[in-house]
């Protein structure tokens, strides 16, 4: 049985629109999703956190149904938007989650307002991407660049994503993947805005400052943010805990999704503290 459709609001956030679910009642927990997709990536997380936490999950400006201009963009101009959805939405602390480009992000909330972030969730992201991490967000580009189409695009990333063992054994979700992936409506050019933010992004001589409890997660196959990125990233905080998805990729999300809901879980309710008060849906 699916699960009924998300509450939605459009929330103006200095000269943008950011399309937001806001659900539940409790501390805060915000979601921040990736370079590719939407709010919608967290769907599963939602459904899960929603009972104790209050969820705010929401498209960065250049993606989804948030405002999309062609302009240059930085994972600090990403964090500065999020801080104030959450002052709009009187969120004063919260728990911040993000998963790749979302975990760029989150590390600059904590950086730039260190009051405001009770404990990170850093998925499947960086301090600043390695060679071969760059190489294949510069080949994705340049695929979508080139050919103009978003389902030729996903062709060339699904690979990317996903372990070769899920790739060859699982071809029906790969397949949703793909289709997912295919299915974006945002400008291309958003796109290749945020790729290069994520390329320009780097914390790893200010990760000393961020002194929050943060949980880093990844797959040990990821090619976008490899082992090497990730040791990096969780050696360069001081109080962090890393965690490897043995034989999963950039998607272990989806790869081992029930071993990942359980880490999630287990963190947030570890870490919860009065944060967001109660939401209106």
């Amino acid at each position: 049985m699916e699960s009924p459709p998300l509450p939605l609001q459009d929330v103006r956030v200095g000269r943008y629109d950011l399309r937001v679910t806001d659900v539940g009642s409790g501390p805060a927990v915000v979601l921040i999703h990736g370079l590719a997709g939407d709010h919608t990536a967290w769907r599963a997380q939602i459904e899960l956190l929603r009972p104790s936490f209050r969820v705010i999950a929401f498209d960065n400006r250049g993606a989804g149904a948030s405002t999309q201009v062609d302009e240059p963009v930085s994972t600090r101009d990403l964090a500065g938007d999020t801080l104030g959805l959450m002052d709009v939405l009187g969120v004063a602390r919260a728990q911040v989650v993000g998963r790749s480009m979302g975990g760029a992000i989150a590390q600059h909330m904590a950086l730039m307002a260190p009051q405001r972030v009770q404990s990170l969730v850093l998925c499947a992201s960086f301090a600043k991407l390695d060679p071969l991490g760059q190489r294949v967000l510069l080949n994705m580009r340049e695929a979508l660049e080139w050919r103009n189409s978003w389902a030729d695009h996903a062709r060339h990333s699904v690979q990317n994503f996903v372990s070769a063992a899920f790739f060859n054994e699982r071809r029906e979700q790969v397949a949703a993947i793909e289709r997912l992936l295919g299915g974006e409506t945002r400008l291309p050019a958003c796109y290749s805005r945020q790729n290069q933010a994520c390329q320009d992004h780097d914390t790893l001589a200010e990760l000393r400052h961020i002194t929050q409890p943060t949980l880093v997660m990844c797959g040990d196959t990821d090619p976008i943010c490899s082992m090497t990125a990730t040791r990096a990233l969780a050696g360069g905080l001081v109080n962090a805990r890393l965690e490897v998805f043995s034989g999963a990729s950039h998607f272990f999300l989806m790869e081992q999704p029930d071993r990942f809901n359980r880490w999630l879980l287990d963190w947030l309710l570890g870490h919860a503290a009065s944060s967001g008060g109660d939401a209106p849906a």
